[in-house]
């Protein structure tokens, strides 16, 4: 998902690409759960061979980046998967674009998973199903494979260059990611918790109910007052940084109500999927906001505009958007701006994000180089741009 804005990043000439691959093609097989490697190739899944080697651990589970309980739905399809193993006696194997499934196995399973989706009652139950299976699936075939901490292949792990800072305590980001996005080398909502942690940046996977809950939760607690959505939400008036905080004396900075048991912290949802996917979540915010404030029109800034240096991450649906740990970068440095928050480090919050997002793209940028494949993008959505 991308935001427009307009700040520079730094980032190094050999840097000019996007990484549309995910996941190394060839299938291979799972190792343990928590194997770590640095050097060599690695391939890739595994046979579940015991109900041990199979599940999904609490353990292994908030080792990818959450703090929340395994959910319900994920843990049965993992053992739905292991039983169709053994009940067909076919290898499970992981491999291509998002780790999918592949093989013979893959064709047994995805039959099962067609008509257990079609026979379910509604488009709720559909959606928990649809991101269930999404991580679940992720989940099996990273495993031994990904960096738990930065989602990147074990021998190109970039965890001991990430120096973690301290968010100002009275702020929160929520990363409502799109299961599809879950795990993917080149996703940056990561690079939040990598640099604030897990209390400060927190994930909330969309579809998985226990996440959203817990999202939720925080958010009731807060207040609708001190929610927003970094989303140019174009049916809806825009408002900046400088136009929600930009007040003297800010409101935002006073004591917390007790009359209303609001918490005072400022929420700030980030939504982490592709543009098109972005469409689904913001509508199921606007719905949830519906139900526990009765009210739609959900809170939005939308950050300042310009051509982002970002694309050379990812692809980016024009070149004024950017990637989800660059909105973050751009709320930061816009808040600095504003006399009444130049006081808590906001700078130095977004210099430690910026300096981590050129960690990523420089360990992407060795792996692409080191496989072979090329490290420039193709030029397109030029229009406009001298």
């Amino acid at each position: 998902m991308a935001w427009p804005r307009a700040f520079t990043f730094k980032c190094s000439p050999s840097l000019a690409f996007s990484t549309k691959t995910l996941m190394d093609s060839k299938p291979s097989t799972l190792r343990s759960p928590f194997s770590c490697s640095t050097s060599g190739s690695r391939q890739r899944a595994a046979r579940l061979s015991d109900a041990v080697e199979g599940a999904i651990t609490l353990q292994e589970w908030q080792g990818w980046g959450t703090t929340s309980p395994l959910p319900a739905m994920v843990t049965k399809i993992v053992e739905d998967l292991k039983a169709l193993e053994k009940d067909i006696d076919a290898q499970m194997s992981f491999g291509g674009s998002g780790g999918k499934l592949q093989g013979d196995f893959k064709v047994q399973e995805d039959k099962k998973h067609r008509k257990t989706y079609q026979a379910l009652g509604d488009s709720e139950q559909k959606l928990q199903f649809f991101a269930a299976r999404q991580i679940a699936c992720r989940l099996l075939g990273s495993r031994g494979y990904l960096c738990q901490k930065c989602w990147l292949p074990l021998e190109d792990c970039m965890c001991s260059n990430v120096t973690q800072s301290t968010l100002w305590h009275r702020m929160r980001f929520w990363l409502y990611m799109h299961p599809k996005d879950f795990l993917r080398q080149n996703n940056t909502g990561k690079l939040l918790w990598q640099v604030f942690g897990t209390e400060a940046a927190t994930l909330c996977l969309f579809g998985i109910s226990e996440h959203e809950e817990i999202m939720w939760n925080a958010l009731k607690l807060a207040g609708k007052n001190n929610v927003w959505c970094l989303y140019p939400n174009k049916n809806a008036a825009l408002k900046s940084v400088e136009d929600v905080f930009g007040q003297e004396p800010s409101p935002y900075l006073e004591c917390t109500d007790t009359k209303t048991n609001e918490d005072g912290t400022l929420n700030f949802i980030l939504i982490d999927g592709t543009w098109n996917n972005s469409v689904s979540i913001f509508s199921r915010l606007k719905d949830q906001a519906t139900s526990v404030w009765g009210d739609a029109d959900f809170p939005c800034i939308s950050l300042a505009t310009g051509v982002s240096a970002m694309h050379k991450l990812r692809p980016q649906p024009s070149w004024d958007r950017t990637c989800t740990a660059g909105a973050a970068i751009g709320l930061l440095s816009e808040l600095q701006l504003l006399p009444e928050f130049s006081s808590f480090g906001f700078d130095k919050q977004a210099e430690a994000l910026e300096d981590t997002l050129v960690i990523l793209l420089e360990a992407l940028t060795t792996r692409r180089v080191r496989m072979g494949r090329s490290i420039t993008r193709k030029v397109r959505h030029m229009s406009g741009i001298c």
